[in-house]
């Protein structure tokens, strides 16, 4: 798309019209409603509209087309690294569409692509049922969900995208649709999996899965035991059943009050998880990490809501740096290489580097899934740093490219949730699903109109 700076203007009356709230650059409100998210992440849009329904959504896709703009979907803007090219474009913010209706007997949520994991859990767990959230509650559940989507149960239950039953959007055409697998099968696969590139989301429908409690917690050690701890983990994984979903990390934690005493201004080595079983399986399963001695060990049997907050993720715009892949099998080469570049004597400022366990239902195609049927890697590796300062946070990322190096070896592509930089996006798909996404995308989008973070360009 092209425009200039005129083209906003024009359409100035139409997009105020369309939506109550819309901030153009030399608006005092602009300021504050263009910062995603991450912190880091700078972001000048032509304009950002904040609509209050999936009626003024329309509305203001309608009205950017007519003024030339493209339309950026954005609900939190956790992963908003990767999306470029705002300046010829209508930030479209869709964190007013809150609600969230629950069906017990059903088990089904339909939530709007504004709503926080952290609002499904309370909405869900009187009924005795969980959601296939991920490891933080403000977290939003349309990224989340539209990328793929992994956390504690995904080893068991898969990947959220294929728990979606149906999915509400505005088409880059301006109208409303409701698509599921009956309706339009093929956009439906699309959305499971494709991310944003096909139109803004309004809301979401989802299956809720009845789980009421798991033995959950962390095994923590100093990072001085990180080799022997990710050593034996690694080797535990190969063998751990569906039931279990675990992450191995170095962390060094600030001395906050947000910290727990135990692990306040520390450096640690920790494995936290949950285990889909009863106490005395699940101890069974963990027996050979518990061998290693941890010196805190709170895994216990846990509320399922309890899961939202259990990796201790930051909460509120944060300001960080990260990198990302994904592993394959990981020999004891691998381990010393990702101790090397981050444990005690690495000299790195980075407050997680983490491997997340995947395989299970995650490492298997899902029945009738959509674009993103299993992902291929054991591991998804995340590295991160936080800084409210800028030197600090370029050293963050020289640390955090650092450990993504010593990883090349094991790589295997990419899970894009976790990309928080730009990257080709067929590295998250296979060659035959991401020409299939191409495809898609020219029928619904041939203008190009969607901006996603992770973009699928039409097929020429």
């Amino acid at each position: 798309m092209t425009s200039n700076p005129i083209d906003v203007h024009r359409g100035l009356d139409e997009l105020r019209a369309a939506c109550a709230t819309v901030h153009l650059p030399e608006d005092p409100g602009y300021e504050g409603a263009r910062h995603p998210w991450q912190l880091t992440v700078q972001q000048w849009p032509a304009a950002v509209a904040q609509p209050r329904t999936a009626d003024e959504v329309a509305a203001v896709v309608r009205a950017a087309a007519r003024a030339g703009l493209s339309v950026a979907p954005q609900s939190t803007g956790h992963n908003a690294g990767p999306l470029e090219g705002l300046e010829d474009a209508v930030l479209l913010r869709t964190s007013s569409l809150r609600e969230v209706t629950i069906d017990p007997e059903r088990r089904r949520a339909r939530v709007g692509s504004g709503v926080l994991w952290g609002d499904v859990g309370v909405a869900v767990a009187p009924a005795g049922l969980v959601a296939l959230h991920g490891s933080s509650p403000d977290v939003g559940v349309a990224g989340f969900s539209l990328g793929g989507g992994i956390g504690w149960l995904a080893r068991r239950f898969g990947m959220q995208c294929n728990s979606l039953l149906a999915v509400e959007l505005v088409l880059p055409d301006g109208e409303l649709a409701r698509v599921d697998a009956d309706s339009d099968p093929e956009l439906f696969w699309a959305l499971r999996g494709g991310g944003g590139n096909f139109g803004v989301v309004t809301a979401l429908e989802f299956a809720l899965y009845p789980v009421t409690s798991v033995y959950g917690g962390a095994l923590v050690w100093d990072w001085r035991e990180a080799s022997r701890v990710f050593a034996r983990w690694t080797q535990w994984t190969s063998e751990a059943p569906d039931e279990a979903s675990t992450s191995c990390r170095i962390l060094q934690l600030p001395s906050i009050e947000a910290v727990p005493p135990p692990l306040r201004g520390r450096q640690v080595a920790m494995i936290d998880g949950a285990v889909l079983a009863a106490d005395e399986a699940a101890e069974k399963i963990l027996a050979p990490l518990r061998e290693l001695g941890p010196e805190i060990d709170t895994f216990g049997r846990m509320t399922a809501a309890g899961l939202g907050r259990l990796h201790g993720d930051p909460e509120g715009p944060t300001p960080a740096v990260a990198s990302a892949a994904m592993l394959g099998s990981l020999p004891e080469a691998g381990v010393d290489a990702f101790v090397e570049a981050a444990g005690a004597d690495s000299g790195s400022s980075l407050a997680v580097a983490e491997l997340r366990q995947l395989g299970g239902a995650c490492g298997r195609p899902h029945p009738g899934a959509g674009a993103l049927p299993m992902l291929h890697g054991e591991f998804a590796m995340y590295a991160c740093a936080l800084a409210a300062e800028p030197e600090a946070l370029r050293i963050g990322q020289q640390h955090a490219d650092r450990l993504e190096a010593a990883m090349s070896p094991w790589a295997c592509g990419h899970y894009l949730n976790f990309a928080e930089r730009p990257v080709d996006a067929a590295l998250g798909f296979g060659a035959e699903a991401y020409q299939r996404l191409q495809q898609i995308r020219r029928r619904v989008d041939p203008d190009g109109r969607m901006l996603a973070n992770h973009r699928v360009p039409a097929a020429a």
